[in-house]
């Protein structure tokens, strides 16, 4: 007798096919993830980038220095701003090739933070998938603080962009590092950090993301070794611009951060839905800590010394859009979609276009040079004194020097150019007294918020003021309030003359 054994039949009908694996994307498919964010970051930083024709403070200080001669600004960044020495520089060949002006002083900006988004843009590719990346890139484009630090000329948009790709770099080395691909991690995270130190904090953020993705012992060897050659290559700057800490002295009062708050808020909201990720690195372990961690070390940092800006920590938003984008990715491959998801997209998109706007006005800036030197030249006379409350102040009528050349700075020993510094060297107390008590009318200019800094210049402006002047008349304009004061009546002027107007320098 014969056993036939025979498999016993598991199911009858058709077999049903296994899933199909996820196709990698085409090379039009990943070019796109890149374009498309870094296209409508152009588009939306040349949208209103003059800003209404106008300067503020800081831009300011960017236009002189970058208009000054190599070694005029070697001079001025020793004594002074050091830490921006390297932007400077940058912007002084492209006010070379390209001539002063506004579009040359924030173009560079745009295009920054252009390849800061299609950096993000390829992030979210690698993490999450080609849709999660562009919906990244787009959310990165459309903030509002991307959007504002986009038209500005300073050197925010370089810091983010440089960090944006070196982040790019860390990811591939996880997966396939060899020497040269940490060197140009290294190299792209040192020019970062030299272009502004807090850039460093994007390194620790890294750190982090390491250690809690855990992989070969060989991938955090070689990363330790990279981070310690950052650091060694920002050592000297950091040293030496710490002796120049006044520059960050109007950082005061409690801090604010509010844009960071509300970014955390909504990127470890994110964080809690089950986001598509793959490989070594998970999106949450690498956006979290670059979201959380350079800001919350600095707000740290400030209980003892406030350092707390928010654009210093500007790429931050780095983290909070690869959130977003996963997390929008996520809501779409939902077998069921809730109506309430679209409804809130509608509104925050909606909710994005009164700041966009905003952004676009010279109000939303802290001060703005360009009203201020226009002021002074509507309510002074030819052979008035000028007198700047505070000298720092000096560099908000500096950029038009056609508003003041026919007033007398009356505390002024040596022009900025001359002296390789922001605001020019000021007389002593007593000299700027006496210079005063020659006029009968004087147009000051003080800051906005100004508070007395303990200066004995600053006393004596401000005593000599009160003891023989009477104010006539004050116009306010974003960030300061320029006004006229004439000498009170009976109080003779101790010398009939009236100084040549005095130049710049």
């Amino acid at each position: 007798m014969s056993l036939d054994v025979r498999a016993p039949a598991l199911a009858t009908g058709p077999v049903p096919a296994p899933p199909p694996a996820a196709r990698p994307p085409s090379l039009r498919g990943r070019a796109l993830v890149v374009v498309a964010p870094a296209a409508l970051t152009v588009v939306l930083g040349l949208w209103g980038i003059r800003r209404q024709n106008t300067l503020w403070g800081d831009e300011a200080v960017t236009y002189q220095l970058a208009g000054r001669e190599p070694s005029q600004i070697w001079e001025t960044v020793q004594q002074v701003d050091l830490v921006h020495a390297l932007y400077y520089a940058l912007m002084h060949v492209i006010f070379d090739l390209f001539g002063a002006g506004l579009l040359s002083l924030r173009l560079p900006s745009v295009l920054a933070m252009a390849a800061a988004a299609g950096g993000v843009g390829l992030l979210g590719l690698r993490l999450a998938g080609p849709r999660a990346g562009t919906l990244a890139g787009l959310a990165f484009a459309l903030l509002p603080q991307v959007q504002k630090y986009a038209q500005e000329g300073r050197s925010y948009a370089l810091v983010c962009a440089l960090i944006a790709w070196a982040t790019c770099a860390l990811v591939a080395n996880v997966e396939r590092g060899n020497r040269w691909r940490w060197t140009v991690y290294g190299l792209t995270l040192l020019v970062a950090c030299l272009l502004h130190e807090f850039a460093v904090l994007a390194l620790v953020a890294h750190g982090v993301t390491l250690l809690v993705s855990r992989p070969p012992k060989g991938v955090l060897r070689a990363w330790s070794v990279t981070a310690a050659g950052v650091v060694t290559g920002l050592l000297p700057l950091a040293v030496v611009s710490a002796g120049q800490s006044e520059q960050v002295s109007w950082i005061g009062g409690p801090v604010r951060p509010y844009h960071l708050l509300v970014a955390v808020v909504v990127g470890l909201a994110c964080a809690r839905a089950p986001l598509r990720s793959g490989g070594p690195v998970s999106l949450a372990a690498l956006a979290v800590p670059m979201l959380v961690l350079p800001g919350a070390l600095l707000l740290t940092a400030s209980l003892v010394k406030p350092l707390f800006v928010d654009r210093y920590v500007l790429f931050s938003n780095v983290g909070v859009a690869l959130l977003l984008g996963a997390w929008l990715d996520h809501v779409r491959r939902l077998p069921r979609r809730s109506p309430v998801v679209y409804v809130a997209v509608a509104v925050a998109l909606t909710a994005l276009v009164p700041p966009s706007l905003a952004l676009r006005t010279p109000q939303s800036r802290s001060n703005d040079a360009t009203a201020v030197a226009t002021a002074v030249r509507e309510v002074g006379r030819p052979g008035d004194g000028l007198l700047h409350l505070s000298g720092r102040q000096r560099i908000l009528t500096a950029t038009r020097p056609d508003d003041t050349r026919l007033l007398v700075d009356l505390a002024l020993a040596r022009g900025p150019v001359a002296s390789n510094t922001l605001a020019g060297v000021e007389f002593a107390a007593p000299v700027i007294a006496a210079r005063m008590k020659e006029f009968d009318r004087i147009v000051v200019v003080r800051a906005a918020g100004e508070r007395a800094s303990g200066d004995p210049r600053e006393e004596a402006k401000e005593e000599t003021l009160r003891r023989h002047f009477r104010e006539d008349r004050a116009v306010e304009v974003n960030g300061a309030r320029v006004s006229v004061h004439v000498r009170r009546h009976g109080d003779s002027a101790r010398a009939e003359f009236l100084r040549a107007p005095s130049g710049s320098g």
